[in-house]
């Protein structure tokens, strides 16, 4: 029966690799990434990176899948999102199929941690249970961006007795309540943060964490606000692409 590892390779630095991480690295015989483009070279390269680093043997080979398109104007979110999910899904099963055989072992390399945020767990979970393909499949755990974002800030999660809602920039754009003080923000193409200016709230912001090209920023949010703009727009406009995450924190009175 084939094996699937979906191994979560931390959030950019090579060294954000745990041992259980490497060990996982050296069982795979396949691993299956997904081609986002030459926008993206750059994560191409440092998964390559981390894999001529902690992998001992020769032997593996890489599988690339093209990225489906996704419909990302804004009509029926939730339903362009499960299209092109269900696509992908179909390209994981058919590269199972096709490119590993039956008693060898497959690998997914996901930034940061497969559960928070990625979809690739869900999809292997479905196609296992569809059965076109025996597996079985185990997560292995990584260093997420919200984890090296805080530490890199200096800062814990959380304040004494209060709750963490991790969400996403879509979420925020659509409102917050009163006992949402603590957030970490994920997937935010719109700059959501720009309507919560005058709410009180402290931002710790960065992009490409754990990388060389590492950026952050953290104050209050009305007085730093159009300078993350700017960096935020400069930092795209130089690398064709940005990864950002950032905590809201509600100024106590």
């Amino acid at each position: 029966m084939r094996t699937v590892l979906i191994i979560g390779i931390g959030a950019g630095d090579p060294e954000y690799i745990t041992v259980q991480a490497i060990k996982a690295l050296n069982q795979v015989d396949v691993f299956f990434v997904i081609d986002k483009g030459p926008r993206k070279d750059e994560l191409a390269g440092l998964r390559t990176a981390i894999c001529d680093r902690y992998i001992e043997h020769r032997s593996y080979r890489f599988v690339e899948i093209q990225d489906p398109e996704r419909d990302r104007s804004g009509n029926h979110y939730r339903a362009a999102v499960e299209a092109w999910r269900q696509e992908r899904m179909e390209k994981y099963e058919l590269a199972l199929l096709s490119e590993l055989a039956p008693e060898a072992t497959g690998g997914f390399l996901i930034w940061g941690d497969p559960t928070i945020y990625d979809g690739t767990l869900g999809m292997i979970h479905e196609i296992a249970a569809r059965g076109a393909v025996e597996l079985n499949y185990e997560v292995i755990p990584g260093i997420s961006s919200v984890q090296a974002l805080a530490a890199q800030h200096k800062i814990p999660l959380n304040r004494v007795g209060e709750p963490i809602h991790i969400t996403t920039g879509r979420r925020v754009s659509e409102g917050l309540t009163p006992d949402q003080d603590n957030l970490v923000v994920m997937l935010d193409g719109d700059r959501a943060f720009r309507q919560l200016s005058d709410e009180g709230f402290d931002i710790y912001w960065g992009a490409y964490v754990g990388t060389e090209d590492e950026i952050l920023v953290s104050g209050h949010l009305k007085e730093v606000k159009d300078e993350l703009e700017t960096i935020r727009a400069d930092a795209r406009e130089k690398h064709g692409w940005i990864m950002d995450t950032y905590i809201l924190r509600r100024r106590e009175p």
